[in-house]
Parts: structure tokens; C-alpha cells; sequence
């Protein structure tokens, strides 16, 4: 899967066409290239693996994919649609949403207003209206309890009105994850989502992170470094070097790939 056809073709999913496709996709900063050709599909409900070595473009790809980067070629379509078309801020209402590696939530805020800002997003009343208690009530009381309910379901109801400021790393990595659900996506991005985090941690929020993909009916793309919850929850699995695809299919198959083998430690 790593000669110069499998580069550009993506792996065809059993089941039907992949709810998002990319194709081809260059990114080029001044002289260096990010991206070359990349493609790849993720099939609906699927939870995707993106791996690869420091430096391979995976966070490149991610930031296409949420479109905070335009690509210097190629084309994405998400559930047919063309992505690239779309400015950054109509991601969220598409049914596309991110966490970030480094936490990009509100310290001062609690738990429950952290959460509720994501729900804003996608709603007609925005934060600084919600926070100053304009109409529409309605909306914002809908919004607080799907945020206290979110929280509920990602164990954290117990600090729902704690401020985020100085909880445990492993606690506010949940607290994104649920700020991300709170905008109601189909397609989630997890960004980085088990760094920092303890043994313990990293078997819990695999667990999670396979329980929010059934209960909330999720496709994921998840970016990790953690090879060990990459290759036990995902059903497809990308591997990069130097903005390349190297191989894409199961775990197994990705595992075992030579070219996969070869970028990991080094072998010839």
C-alpha cells in the first residue's frame, strides 16, 4: 500500500463511499511541502487512526480537515459535499468539530459554561448574548441542560460548576471532548487527545472515546501519538512520513506494513 498508485488512491471502505474524502491534498509553506498528494476516506461511524513520525503532517492534515488551512492543491468532500468551499466558522454547522492538543478552554469559566459555548456554535444566541442573559431564555436554558447532560455522560457532573482552572490535566482533556459534543457533530476530530495523560487516563479515555462514537452515532479522526490506543480502538488506520501516505487499512495490516515498520525504527 505504499507505492506511488497507493499514494493516491484511497483504500475503497467496505459499506458504501467514505463520509469524508480527501484527495490529493498539497500543502506547500514557502519552499517546504507539507502535504504531497495525500488521500485518504474515513467511512461513516468509523473511528480513523492518523499516525506517523514527528514532522509527517498529520497535524497539517487535521488543520485542512477543520479548515483553518486552505491546501495549495487538491479537493475534500464531507458527505458529498465539497469542504473546501466552506469558511472556517461554517464547519461547526456542517456537523464537523475539533478538539485542540493544547486545551483551548476557558480557565475562569466553570465546567458547564466551558461546555456551553460549544453549543452556542451552533445555535441563533452567541456567548456574549448568553452570558448577559438577553433573549432568547429558551435556547440558553436548552443549551445549559444539554451541557450539564453532556457532562453527565463524560463523568464530570460533579465539577459542573467548578471553574476549569486547576483541575487535573485528564479532567479538562474530558471537558473539551464534551465542549466539542455540545455543537452536536457527525464528524469528530480529536487532536493529540492522550497527551499528558497517565496509563490509567489513557486506557479510560479510549474506552470513552469509543463510547461517545456509539452513543452519539460518531465518525472520528483521531490523531495520536499513542500507538498502543491508536491500534486498539481504531477500524482504519492512516500512516504518514514527510506529508506521504505510507499505507492505510486495518490495524493489523498498518502494523505490519514495511514501509510503516521502516519509518517507525528506522529498518531499511
Amino acid at each position: 500500500m505504499h507505492d506511488d498508485q497507493a499514494a493516491t488512491e484511497p483504500a475503497a471502505p467496505a459499506g458504501g463511499p467514505p463520509l469524508l474524502e480527501v484527495r490529493e491534498i498539497t500543502v506547500r509553506f514557502g519552499g517546504v511541502v507539507a502535504l504531497d498528494k495525500l488521500t485518504f476516506g474515513i467511512r461513516e461511524g468509523d473511528i480513523c487512526g492518523l499516525i506517523g513520525p514527528n514532522g509527517a503532517g498529520k497535524t497539517t492534515c487535521f488543520n485542512v480537515v477543520s479548515r483553518l488551512y486552505q491546501p495549495t492543491h487538491g479537493a475534500m468532500t464531507f458527505d458529498g459535499h465539497d469542504l473546501l468551499r466552506l469558511p472556517p466558522h461554517k464547519i461547526a454547522e456542517v456537523g464537523i468539530a475539533r478538539t485542540f492538543q493544547n486545551l483551548a478552554l476557558f480557565p475562569s469559566l466553570t465546567l458547564l459554561e466551558n461546555v456551553m459555548v460549544g453549543g452556542h456554535s451552533t445555535g441563533t444566541i452567541g456567548f456574549v448574548r448568553a452570558a448577559l442573559r438577553l433573549p432568547p431564555w429558551r435556547e440558553e436554558k436548552d443549551t445549559k441542560l444539554r451541557a450539564y447532560h453532556l457532562l453527565e455522560q463524560l463523568g464530570l457532573a460533579q465539577h459542573a460548576f467548578r471553574p476549569a482552572a486547576g483541575l487535573p490535566f485528564g479532567t479538562l482533556k474530558r471537558l473539551e471532548i464534551a465542549r466539542a459534543l455540545a455543537a452536536g457533530p457527525r464528524f469528530l476530530l480529536l487532536d493529540e487527545p492522550a497527551s499528558g495523560l497517565t496509563h490509567l487516563e489513557v486506557d479510560e479515555l479510549g474506552e470513552t472515546i469509543t463510547r461517545i462514537r456509539d452513543q452519539f452515532g460518531l465518525t472520528i479522526l483521531l490523531v495520536e501519538h499513542h500507538m498502543a490506543l491508536v491500534m486498539g480502538i481504531s477500524d482504519h488506520v492512516v500512516a504518514m512520513d514527510f506529508g506521504r501516505k505510507l499505507a492505510e487499512g486495518t490495524p493489523d495490516q498498518v502494523r505490519n506494513d514495511p514501509a510503516v515498520v521502516a519509518a517507525y525504527l528506522g529498518t531499511s
